[in-house]
């Protein structure tokens, strides 16, 4: 596995094209944006360097941040053209995995159209993405954090991916969210297994760098490896301080991955 920093979240103290170099300083070997948006791709790839950017997020709502609005029969239009922007992005950065984040539905939108639009917009990005040489992901929110998402439990994104019956589609376990939702973390990763495209991870409770909470990394890891997962693990977390300060977990990662 490749250690991946989350430069939405991390490495905030600087402006946000200097974060690239501030995480290969660190020791990070690759980065991930969730909304690159507001900057070029040509001033990204200049700050990005050598540091590989793994993964993106679909522009959600004003493409600067926001949950999603997959699941919205009104923002259909917007949806494609954010696919749009993502898959331009996307070709211009290398980059080889993009999010699609659910969002909550509106207020009123009945359930079964909510799960058509949602299944329509996935076959979209899907089509659209495999041309541009992009895996889709799709992130599983727990509903504490974030009340209203719709894709809010493994079960449900397992169910979804057993009905749209589309090998494209792949799932971006997040450590932290599905903890909050899933009573085994171990057991969720088993049920998982290689639909796995990617990991995000932060501490449980309040999100912030490993050793802050509960989580059992060593043995999330572990059974991550044991489904044959070997892609990134991003830290995708608030950190408390300074980031620079908080990386005392990075010593133990090599444990994590069977390195050490």
């Amino acid at each position: 596995m490749q250690l991946v920093a989350n430069l939405t979240l991390m490495f905030t103290e600087v402006p946000f094209l200097d974060r690239f170099a501030a995480a290969a300083r660190a020791g990070f070997a690759g980065a991930e944006v969730q909304f690159p948006y507001e900057w070029s791709t040509e001033e990204i790839r200049r700050a990005a360097g050598d540091l590989p950017i793994v993964l993106i997020n679909l522009p959600a709502s004003d493409g600067r941040g926001g949950n999603g609005r997959a699941t919205d029969a009104g923002a259909r239009d917007a949806f494609a053209q954010g696919v749009e922007q993502a898959v331009r992005y996307a070709e211009e950065l290398g980059v080889s995995k993009v999010n699609l984040l659910a969002g909550p539905p509106p207020i009123g939108q009945d359930d079964r159209t909510t799960a058509r639009v949602f299944s329509d917009n996935v076959a979209l990005a899907a089509r659209r993405f495999e041309r541009a040489g992009a895996e889709l992901m799709l992130e599983v929110i727990n509903p504490f954090d974030v009340p209203g998402f719709w894709l809010d439990s493994l079960d449900k994104f397992l169910r979804f991916y057993a009905g749209q019956g589309d090998p494209r589609i792949r799932l971006q376990f997040d450590l932290y969210h599905m903890a909050r939702t899933e009573p085994d973390l171990v057991a969720a990763i088993r049920r998982a297994g290689e639909l796995i495209g990617h990991v995000q991870f932060a501490d449980n409770p309040g999100r912030h760098e490993p050793g802050t909470g509960e989580l059992d990394f060593k043995a999330a890891f572990g059974a991550l490896r044991a489904v044959h997962y070997d892609g990134a693990a991003a830290a995708e977390y608030r950190p408390l301080g300074r980031t620079e300060d908080g990386l005392g977990w990075m010593k133990e990662a090599p444990a994590w991955f069977g390195r050490g």
